[in-house]
C-alpha cells in the first residue's frame, strides 16, 4: 500500500471498504503522496464512496476501445482477438465493467465448455483477462474478475498426421489455388500464415529459401525447398497489381482457406484433421524416413528439442538402430584388435 512507479508514472495503491484500490496519478511523486494522504483521509472518515463513484462503462464499448488502442496496433495475432471479443461481447456485451463478478466469468467458462474445445474457452479467458488488466491500467475499473478464474488443462499433444496414401488423396482432390498452398505445407511445415501472407520478395529462387520475416516466435527463419515446392511456388499465377503468391485475381490477399480445405478433405475421406496437421505430417513423414530430430526441429523452427520429441516415436526402430550401430562400431574395434582376439576363454566354473 503506498505510492508506486511504473515507468514514467505513478500510482496510489490503499484500501477502502474491504477492498484494494488502485489509482494512475501522472508522472509527478509529490502529487501522487497528496492524493493518497486524501484518499486515506476520506476513507478514515467514510467519505471515499462519495470521491470515487463508480465508472459506468459498457463492456461492449470497452472492447472496441481495447481493440482499436491496444490489440491492433500491438499484437501479431491481432485477428484472432477479432473473434474472441466478439464472442465476449454477445454474453458481456450490455453489462458495466464493474458489474462483471468473478462468479459471471465461471458460467461463462461452463457455459462455452459444452460448446467448443478446451483450448478455445482458455484463449478467450485469456483475451478477456488482458481486457480487465488494460481497464484497471487506463483506470476504467478497479478489479479483474478473471484473476482468480482456473483455466482448463489442454492436451498440446496432438501428432495426427497423413499416411502416404492420404496424401496422394488429398493432392489429388486439391485443385485451383489450394494445391500450390497444400503442397508448400506438405513440404516445407511451414505454418498456414506464414503461407498465406508470402510475398514473392521472400522466395529466393535461385538458392531455393524462403525467407520468414514475420514468424510466432519473431524470429526470422530461412525455410528450404524442395523441389516439388519450388515447382508448386513456379506455376502459381503472378498478379501485377499484388506483391501476395496467394491471392485473388483483383490482387487481394487470400484470408481464409478454411471451407475449400474442409470441402478437400470430405472428398478424399479424411477425418480428423486440420491444416495445421500439414506441418505435424512435415515432421512426421521426416521423422519416419530417418531424418534426425535436431535436424527436423531446425526445419520445424522449434526454439528447443522437447518440442520436437513427440515425433521420436515415429522413427522406425529408432531405439534398436542406435544400438545396432553401437554394435556394429564394437565388432570394428574388436576385429582391429588382434590381442583381444587371442584373449584366453573363461573357463566354466563348477560347484563341488
Amino acid at each position: 500500500m503506498g505510492v508506486f512507479q511504473r515507468g514514467n508514472i505513478y500510482y496510489i495503491d490503499y484500501y477502502a471498504s474491504g477492498k484494494r484500490v488502485r489509482e494512475t496519478i501522472g508522472p509527478n511523486k509529490k502529487l501522487a503522496e497528496k492524493i493518497l494522504c486524501k484518499r486515506l483521509a476520506a476513507v478514515t472518515e467514510n467519505k471515499h464512496l462519495d470521491i470515487r463513484k463508480r465508472k459506468k462503462i459498457k463492456f461492449s464499448e470497452f472492447a472496441d476501445q481495447y481493440f482499436e488502442l491496444h490489440s491492433k496496433p500491438n499484437k501479431k495475432s491481432w485477428k484472432s482477438d477479432i473473434a474472441n471479443i466478439k464472442r465476449l461481447k454477445s454474453s458481456f456485451a450490455s453489462r458495466y465493467l464493474y458489474d462483471i463478478t468473478t462468479v459471471n466469468v465461471e458460467k461463462y467458462k461452463i457455459a462455452r465448455a459444452d460448446q467448443v474445445s478446451p483450448a478455445t474457452v482458455n484463449r478467450e479467458l485469456a483475451c478477456l483477462k488482458h481486457m480487465f488488466n488494460k481497464a484497471i491500467e487506463w483506470n476504467k475499473t478497479d478489479n479483474n474478475p478473471v484473476k482468480k478464474v482456473k483455466l482448463f488443462k489442454e492436451n498440446n499433444k496432438r501428432t495426427r498426421y497423413l499416411e502416404k496414401e492420404e496424401i496422394e488423396k488429398l493432392l489429388g482432390n486439391c485443385s485451383g489455388y489450394l494445391k500450390p498452398i497444400v503442397i508448400v505445407a506438405l513440404n516445407t511445415g511451414m505454418r498456414k500464415g506464414e503461407i498465406l501472407s508470402l510475398k514473392w520478395h521472400d522466395i529466393d529462387f535461385r538458392h531455393s529459401i524462403i525467407n520468414l520475416y514475420e514468424t510466432k516466435n519473431s524470429e526470422k527463419r530461412e525455410v528450404p525447398m524442395n523441389e516439388m515446392a519450388k515447382t508448386a511456388l513456379i506455376k502459381v499465377r503472378k498478379q501485377p497489381n499484388s506483391p501476395y503468391v496467394f491471392c485473388r485475381a483483383n490482387g487481394e490477399i487470400i484470408k481464409d482457406i478454411r471451407k475449400t480445405f474442409f470441402t478437400t478433405l470430405k472428398k478424399s475421406g479424411i477425418v480428423n484433421f486440420r491444416f495445421h496437421d500439414l506441418r505435424h505430417t512435415f515432421a512426421s513423414q521426416l521423422v519416419m524416413c530417418g531424418i534426425d530430430l535436431n535436424t527436423v526441429r531446425e526445419l520445424m523452427g522449434h526454439k528447443t528439442l522437447d518440442m520436437t520429441l513427440r515425433y521420436s516415436h515415429l522413427s522406425p526402430d529408432h531405439k534398436k538402430h542406435a544400438v545396432d550401430i553401437l554394435g556394429k562400431n564394437i565388432v570394428t574395434i574388436w576385429s582391429q584388435a588382434p590381442i583381444l582376439n587371442k584373449l584366453p576363454e573363461v573357463p566354466i566354473l563348477t560347484t563341488h
